[in-house]
């Protein structure tokens, strides 16, 4: 079944060519053009992705992407007429998976889409898939189930937390430049820039970490890249 997209934007005649588009495509499309709407249609239609503007009335878009990662898991595209450097890493603090500067073409649009869902696609467990859990210290990452557990708790992450905690569980004790972070997780024709590595680590740490200002798990090695520690 193809999948369903929830596009949020105020402007009418923005959000008619992008629904217009992904239903050329062969997408199903949800809509919604304010920041409460969006949560209910969200909640109701379980979309597979959410285009997401940044500047919405009733709630901004800022707000919608913090409540809604708290309750899925769903990858968010973010819209934004702003180019500032802080708007796009506060938009991916809150849990945006990638991030969009008004005006863009529609091809890049698609392409950025079609990434975001090829990847989540990629991190969805398998039925039956008898893979061995990963563990490191008290963190547990049931890849059969997509559940991590740290100390007995289950973790709240997105698909591209999930996709970055993953790779280096995988590949325990190995060190990794922010650009074969990108190319790993994120994949080639990912468009953003190595901050987005920054960003993720930073917010991974919150939930691994006992002190994420002294993170003992997931260590920075400097002038290198990153790596993961028992």
């Amino acid at each position: 079944m193809a999948a369903k997209v929830l596009i949020v934007e105020d402007d009418p005649n923005l959000l008619d060519t992008i629904e217009y588009n992904l239903k050329n495509e062969g997408y199903r499309v949800a809509t919604a053009r304010d920041g409460a709407r969006a949560l209910d249609v969200a909640r109701r239609e379980k979309p597979d992705l959410i285009i997401l503007d940044l500047m919405l009335p009733e709630l901004s878009g800022l707000e919608v992407c913090r409540i809604l990662r708290r309750e899925m898991p769903v990858p968010i595209l973010m819209l934004t007429a702003k180019t500032g450097e802080v708007d796009k890493v506060v938009g991916l603090e809150v849990g945006a998976d990638d991030y969009m500067t008004k005006p863009f073409s529609m091809r890049e649009l698609l392409a950025r889409l079609g990434a975001l869902l090829r990847r989540a696609e990629m991190s969805r467990p398998v039925h039956g898939d008898e893979t061995e859990p990963l563990k490191i210290g008290d963190l547990e990452i049931d890849t059969a189930r997509h559940r991590v557990t740290w100390k007995g708790s289950s973790l709240t992450l997105t698909a591209r937390e999930y996709d970055l905690l993953v790779f280096l569980a995988r590949n325990k004790g190995f060190v990794f430049t922010r650009d074969q972070l990108l190319e790993k997780v994120w994949g080639y024709d990912y468009a953003g820039d190595t901050r987005t590595v920054d960003v993720h680590v930073r917010w991974l740490r919150q939930k691994i970490e006992t002190d994420p200002s002294q993170p003992r798990r997931l260590i920075t090695v400097r002038g290198a890249g990153y790596k993961l520690e028992d």
